[in-house]
């Protein structure tokens, strides 16, 4: 997708209403740490327009990128490091619930996972609830350049197995530093809203 013009739309806190968009959205969610923020900008080529940080659990709304006013990104907040207390965590918690069960437009959630580590105890509630609920999270495996290419089958292996992964299960690994798997993850996008509209 030729990336045309992104616009931080909407931006939802804790007691904001989910927006009614009338274009299709692709959420994303992740540990607070895995480099989310890094990977929406590197599939929008924006050097910095989702927020990266050195602290985890900067995201603490749910942010709207409209794309070419063709679709949505919609930023989770990150779950897991943040140093907030369990009752904030809990409300971002059903905040990111709430967007899963309301939105309407939502097609697909990816997953991002540290492709260097088992998927930890919070990534898999994460993976079972939205399998749960429906969702086939597409597991995108990221800071591929953090590990030699002779051990990447291993390491997505072990995510695909430590996750219960159906054999059909998606998994793009995608490096922010050298934009491997870009387009990859762009082609499935295009194929999603082409056959969803």
């Amino acid at each position: 997708m030729v990336i045309r013009s992104v616009n931080l739309e909407t931006v939802c806190g804790i007691t904001s209403k989910i927006p009614e968009n009338l274009l299709p959205e692709i959420a994303f969610a992740g540990k607070s740490n895995v480099g989310k923020s890094s990977l929406i900008n590197g599939l929008m080529n924006r050097k910095s327009l989702a927020r990266t940080s050195s602290q985890p659990g900067k995201t603490q709304t749910i942010n709207f990128y409209n794309i070419n006013e063709q679709l949505y990104f919609v930023d989770l907040p990150g779950y897991g490091y943040a140093k907030v207390s369990e009752s904030i965590k809990q409300k971002w918690g059903k905040m990111i619930e709430n967007y899963l069960h309301k939105s309407k437009q939502l097609k697909a959630v990816f997953l991002l996972i540290d492709i260097r580590h088992e998927p930890s105890a919070n990534d898999k509630s994460m993976y079972e609830w939205m399998t749960y609920n429906g969702y086939e999270p597409i597991i995108i495996a990221t800071k591929l350049d953090k590990i030699n290419r002779s051990q990447r089958q291993k390491h997505l292996k072990m995510i695909r197995q430590s996750l219960s992964m159906p054999g059909e299960g998606k998994i793009f690994p995608f490096s922010a530093v050298t934009k491997e798997g870009r387009d990859e993850i762009w082609e499935y996008i295009e194929e999603l809203l082409t056959v969803q509209t």
